[in-house]
């Protein structure tokens, strides 16, 4: 596999321009579309999980589209609590359909992991991988969502101080989700990024 191209460039979203930072990888086998977390709290593409979710699915052979939400860096327009996130989110995989003509693995992190599963529902063809981070599962209406219809990964610590462990825990762990259970790890993983990395490309690997 050749080094990454690193891209950075706008499209057109919903309510004006989508800033996108892509990574390039020579005959990927898929592209992957990562959703970062909460806008209000600091969230955008450059966050360190959204960067551990990119290097996995680099590593794993997918050429990788981050995306900052509306209102946040370059992208246009305003806050809309999830709702147009998923509008955003949907542009975004749009754009990486037609111009990769890949099979797609889409992630997310916190708010982003509510927004990717959201988009997953609507996708006319479930993404080939659903990876769900510390999903935002009691400020957002993510019950509404299950069952999902299809295959979802969620990586979680049980010491999040952000989102309640066990409210994930209750709502996910069920039938076509592998929950995967983080001792220790805190909401943004201090000092488990490594472990966190090697999880997620094994759930994208497959086996």
């Amino acid at each position: 596999m050749q080094a990454p191209n690193d891209l950075v460039l706008t499209i057109d979203g919903p309510e004006g321009e989508l800033e996108l930072r892509v990574t390039e990888v020579v005959a990927a086998r898929a592209v992957a579309v990562i959703c970062h977390p909460h806008p209000l709290y600091g969230g955008s593409l450059d966050n360190k999980v959204v960067h551990t979710l990119m290097r996995a699915a680099r590593d794993q052979g997918a050429t990788v589209v981050r995306f900052n939400f509306r209102g946040v860096g370059g992208s246009q327009g305003l806050h809309d609590d999830g709702r147009g996130e998923v509008d955003d989110c949907l542009a975004a995989i749009a754009w990486a359909e037609q111009r990769y003509a890949l099979p797609v693995w889409l992630m997310g992190f916190s708010f982003g992991g509510y927004v990717a599963a959201a988009a997953a529902k609507r996708l006319p063809v479930y993404p080939q991988r659903l990876v769900l981070v510390a999903p935002s599962v009691e400020r957002l209406p993510f019950a509404d969502l299950l069952p999902l219809g299809g295959e979802c990964a969620v990586c979680m610590g049980d010491a999040d101080d952000v989102v309640a462990p066990e409210a994930v825990f209750s709502l996910l762990d069920q039938p076509g989700i592998d929950l995967r259970r983080f001792a220790g790890a805190g909401h943004f993983f201090h000092g488990r990024l490594v472990d966190l990395k090697n999880v997620v490309e094994e759930l994208l690997s497959g086996t």
